[in-house]
């Protein structure tokens, strides 16, 4: 039988370096693996990314800078669920990804949780952040 892999693939406008660095710093046990950028005549925005491995609290994720302009981005019916032991690291987490996104659910006690909140961060990405 074939050793079959699935990863979450993120598709940025130029961002994905930034999106990058900013994901690796908020959780632990996360790093950039791989990074190639654009050249000179390879369909690209030199200096956008290519083609990026990165791992967020050990699970590995791929993204690019998409080659060409498109009408489409990412919507919240896709998400990234995040389960925190600690009310101060879900406070943190929260607060970095909201600057220069958008509220989609305020922080608060569900019926489903003590504390949740989603929140659509700068890139377009949507965090649902849950404290267990």
């Amino acid at each position: 039988m074939e050793k079959i892999r699935i990863r979450t693939f993120l598709m940025f406008q130029g961002q994905a370096e930034e999106a990058m660095k900013l994901y690796t710093t908020l959780f632990p046990n996360s790093e950039i693996l791989e990074m190639s950028k654009y050249e000179e005549g390879q369909g690209g925005r030199v200096g956008d990314v290519l083609q990026a491995t990165f791992t967020l609290n050990g699970v590995e994720y791929m993204c690019i800078d998409s080659p060409t302009d498109h009408d489409f981005t990412f919507t919240p019916s896709m998400s990234l669920y995040v389960d925190f032991d600690s009310e101060e690291e879900l406070d943190r987490v929260y607060e970095r990804l909201s600057e220069g996104g958008k509220l989609l659910m305020p922080l608060d006690k569900q019926p489903f949780s003590k504390k949740f909140g989603w929140v659509e961060d700068r890139f377009g990405v949507s965090w649902q952040l849950n404290l267990k």
